[in-house]
């Protein structure tokens, strides 16, 4: 994980529209032992419209699987997958680094219908 500060060029609002942000409702998280960093493998469900999403996530430091299941989390759900060893992530899971660069979830300050478009 890069901990850059340094700003990225600007962009128009039609840039930032075309990244589509989500609210999803985390219904499984299992240990990833096979990564290479630390992670947790997430199911993360967006509703009826995109489904139940998998997402690797490197927060191993602040989240334990039990912890996570219920817990509402930020997703970008229009990149192409990834393959992380034997799993294909489908969503990239959204974060903040503490002063250490271990990831501290985005949080919903309230409950909001799955799926939802960040805005």
């Amino acid at each position: 994980m890069s901990l850059s500060n340094a700003r990225k060029p600007e962009i128009s609002f039609a840039d930032f529209d075309r990244v589509d942000i989500r609210a999803g409702t985390i219904v499984e998280a299992e240990p990833f032992p096979e990564a290479r960093k630390p992670a947790i493998q997430l199911k993360i469900d967006f509703g009826p419209v995109i489904g139940v999403k998998k997402s690797s996530a490197q927060i191993t430091k602040y989240y334990t699987p039990e912890t996570l299941i219920g817990r509402q989390v930020f997703a970008v759900v229009n990149f192409s997958p990834r393959q992380i060893g034997s799993f294909m992530s489908e969503v990239l899971t959204l974060g903040f680094p503490d002063d250490e660069g271990a990831v501290v979830l985005g949080a919903i300050e309230r409950k909001v219908p799955d799926g939802g478009k960040l805005f």
